[in-house]
C-alpha cells in the first residue's frame, strides 16, 4: 500500500503555513498517541504516519523536495516496507518529536508529566556527502565510505566500566535519572523534576571506569559502510542508515547516517532532470549536406544521423538515452543540441571555393527569412 499525501495526512492545504500544520499535528498525535490507545497497532501507526508528515512539512529543505518529487524525494526506497537506508520514521522517531515539541505535558491535562525513568543519551547523528558521476547514477550502484565516528568501546561493552565490574547507582537520584526540588509559595508547593546532574539521567555511575574509553563507553574509530543508490538520484537525495551515526555515551543508542548525493560535472553531458544534454559540433559541410556520426552516451557510443540542411540550434532527441526515473517509471532521453564550426582562418583554396559560392543565389538567405534565434524568441512570445 503506497504511503499517503503528507498534506492529506494531516488535513490541511498544500499552501498551509507552519502554525496550521503545527495545530494539526498537536490535534492527530494527542488523538492517536499510545498512551491513550494501549495495545491499538493502528493507532501506533497513525501517530507514526503524522509524526512523519510534521516532520517533513516543518523542515523548509526536506518541505521543498516533498513538494516537487513527492515521496520519492525524501531518499532512495522511501515508502512501505521501507528498504534499507532510506528515508525510515519510527515509533521512537514520532514519540521524541512529541517530546521534544512540547506536547507531553497536554497529554495529561496540562500537568507536566515526570521523565520516564533513566535516560539513555542517543548518538548525534553524522552526515557525509557522496559524488556519483551520471554513468553510477543512470545506473544505480553501490558504494563503501568510511566514516569516522564514535563506536562502542568493545572492552567494556559500552557500560564505561572496567572489564569485570558494572556501574553502581546514582547516590543522587537512587537510580531513578533524575532529581526533585520542592519550593514553596503562597500559591502553593511546586515540584520542578530535572535530569540528574551526577549521571546525567542515566541512573548509574561508572566508580572504576575502563581504561580505553575513560568511562564514556565509546571511543573514536574508524568504520566501512556499504550504501545502496538506486538509479536516477540527484543533488540533494540522501540515504539514511539507521544506528550507524554515532554511538551514544554510557551505552546509549546509536545515531544515523545520512549520506548525502553529490552529482560530480560530466565533460560530455549536462543534466535536465531525467533527460541529458549533448553539444555536437558540426562543420558547414556536414550540416549542408548531412552526415552520419557517433556521439557518446552514458551506455558507450552510438550512430546518429545529421539530415541535410540541419541548422545550428536544431535539438535531434536521442529516446531512452537519458536517466531512469528515481519513481522507477520512464526513462529520460539523450538532447543532441547542433552547433556550427566556423573556421577563424581559410587555406588559398578554401578562399576560392567559398568566394565561388558566395554569389549563388541558392545559398543567400530568402527576403525576410528569419534566423534560428528569431524563430526561438517568436515560440516563447506565442
Amino acid at each position: 500500500m503506497a504511503k499517503r499525501d503528507y498534506y492529506e495526512v494531516l488535513g490541511v492545504d498544500r499552501s498551509a503555513n507552519d502554525e496550521e500544520i503545527r495545530k494539526a499535528y498537536r490535534k492527530l498525535a494527542m488523538q492517536y498517541h499510545p498512551d491513550r490507545n494501549k495495545g491499538d497497532k493502528n493507532a501506533e501507526e497513525k501517530f507514526k504516519e503524522v509524526g512523519e508528515a510534521y516532520a517533513v512539512l516543518t523542515n523548509p529543505d526536506k518541505r521543498a523536495r516533498y513538494d516537487r518529487f513527492g515521496h520519492a524525494g525524501m531518499g532512495p526506497g522511501a515508502g512501505p516496507g521501507q528498504a534499507p537506508g532510506g528515508f525510515e520514521f519510527d515509533l521512537s522517531d514520532a514519540l521524541r518529536q512529541f517530546m521534544e515539541g512540547g506536547l507531553f505535558g497536554d497529554l495529561f491535562g496540562g500537568m507536566r508529566a515526570e521523565p520516564r525513568g533513566p535516560m539513555r543519551t542517543r548518538g548525534r547523528d553524522l552526515q557525509v556527502t557522496l559524488k556519483l558521476t551520471l554513468e553510477e547514477i543512470a545506473s544505480g550502484v553501490t558504494k563503501k565510505i568510511k566514516v569516522r565516528r564514535f563506536n562502542v568501546c568493545t572492552e567494556c561493552g559500552g557500560s564505561g566500566a572496567r572489564a569485570g565490574t558494572r556501574r553502581s547507582t546514582c547516590a543522587t537520584c537512587h537510580g531513578s535519572g533524575q532529581v526533585r526540588q520542592v519550593s514553596r509559595s503562597i500559591l502553593g508547593q511546586f515540584v520542578n523534576i530535572t535530569t540528574c546532574p551526577q549521571c546525567q539521567g542515566v541512573g548509574t555511575v561508572v566508580t572504576d571506569p575502563c581504561p580505553t574509553c575513560h568511562g564514556e563507553g565509546r571511543v573514536r574509530g574508524e568504520s566501512i559502510e556499504t550504501v545502496d543508490l538506486p538509479a536516477g538520484v540527484a543533488t540533494g537525495n540522501y540515504v539514511q542508515l539507521r544506528g550507524k551515526g554515532n554511538a551514544g555515551p554510557h551505552g546509549g543508542p546509536p545515531g544515523d547516517l545520512i549520506v548525502v548525493v553529490e552529482e560530480k560535472e560530466h565533460r560530455h553531458f549536462t543534466r535536465r532532470g531525467n533527460d541529458i544534454l549533448y553539444e555536437l559540433t558540426l562543420s558547414i559541410p556536414q550540416a549542408v549536406l548531412g552526415d552520419e556520426v557517433e556521439v557518446p552516451t552514458l551506455g558507450g557510443r552510438a550512430r546518429l544521423r545529421i539530415d541535410a540542411g540541419t541548422p545550428p540550434g536544431r535539438i535531434l532527441r536521442m529516446r531512452g538515452r537519458g536517466l531512469k526515473s528515481l519513481s522507477g517509471y520512464g526513462t529520460g532521453d539523450e538532447l543532441v543540441e547542433i552547433k556550427l564550426h566556423i573556421p577563424e582562418r581559410l587555406t588559398a583554396e578554401e578562399r576560392r571555393l567559398f568566394e565561388g559560392l558566395k554569389e549563388s543565389e541558392n545559398l543567400k538567405p530568402k527576403a525576410g527569412q528569419k534566423g534560428f534565434f528569431s524563430k526561438v524568441k517568436d515560440a516563447f512570445n506565442a
